[in-house]
């Protein structure tokens, strides 16, 4: 009698757990590929809702860095107009020593003097009116100075300030407001507020500020007719726009110092979140 031995149940078994460890086989390479432990919804559900929230965090985040560095190059450009302001200001101031107070000027000699002086004061008022990407750089109001305080650098009106968003919250979150220069009102100098003979030079002038009345110098003249010639501007009208201007570099840089410490924030939440999305779902 033969008897015959059936290896079909040794057979199944072998094919199944081959097949199975191939399926692990090619998921770990899959991780390995793609970096991620989970690859598919059903390799852990949970953790791929959180890893989602945490991805789009950090998308977030990434705009308010690049919203600060926008903020950033938008007070580095307000800066570098107010650098060459300040120059423009302290060469008016010689050119009225050069033109007003040297008895040995003849009358062409002053005249040359005073062309490049109402030359500068254009360019003022151009200055003035530059923009950053369509967006106006100061805030164009020419009301006459009061000295260097708060009132001559910002305007608290929505047109004279733009508003960085520095969190994942967006408008109902932490947010720095820039505010616009006032760059016209800095140069537009009241009479009681330069030398002790200003009320004399300027008693028959009108003044150039809107709305302005005698007894105010501006410096940023609109039209060719409005501008000033050396013998009517006082001295000390030169030392208080220079303060003025100095006064709306100091406050833009205070503003830049706030604008680096929010991005370097924003980098730090953004790292530890990256680090918090790797434990979740790196191999």
């Amino acid at each position: 009698m033969s008897f015959t031995v059936s290896n079909n149940s040794a057979a199944a078994s072998s094919n199944y757990y081959l097949g199975k460890n191939q399926d692990l086989l090619q998921t770990s390479i899959k991780r390995l590929a793609s970096g991620k432990k989970i690859i598919r919804p059903s390799d852990d559900p949970g953790s791929l809702s959180v890893a989602m929230k945490l991805n789009a965090s950090i998308s977030r985040l990434t705009g308010a860095r690049n919203n600060v560095q926008n903020g950033t190059s938008f007070l580095e450009v307000q800066d570098g107009v107010l650098d060459g302001v300040g120059k423009i200001v302290t060469r008016m101031s010689e050119l009225k020593g050069l033109g007003s107070q040297d008895p040995m000027k003849s009358s062409q000699d002053i005249e040359s003097y005073n062309l490049e002086f109402r030359d500068l004061q254009r360019q003022l008022y151009d200055m003035s009116q530059m923009t950053f990407n369509g967006v106006s750089i100061f805030a164009n109001e020419s009301s006459p100075a009061t000295g260097s305080t708060e009132s001559i650098c910002k305007n608290d009106g929505t047109s004279n300030t733009v508003s960085i968003h520095t969190s994942t919250q967006g408008a109902v979150g932490s947010k720095i407001s820039l505010h616009k220069a006032a760059l016209l009102a800095a140069l537009t100098i009241k009479d009681d507020l330069t030398a002790q003979d200003a009320s004399s030079v300027f008693s028959d002038r009108e003044g150039l500020a809107v709305g302005g009345t005698a007894g105010v110098f501006s410096f940023a003249a609109v039209e060719s007719t409005e501008t000033w010639d050396l013998d009517e501007v006082s001295i000390g009208v030169f030392q208080q726009a220079l303060e003025n201007v100095a006064y709306l570099r100091a406050h833009v840089g205070g503003q830049m110092s706030r604008l680096h410490f929010a991005a370097d924030t924003l980098s730090v939440h953004q790292t530890n979140i990256r680090a918090a999305l790797g434990r979740i779902e790196d191999v």
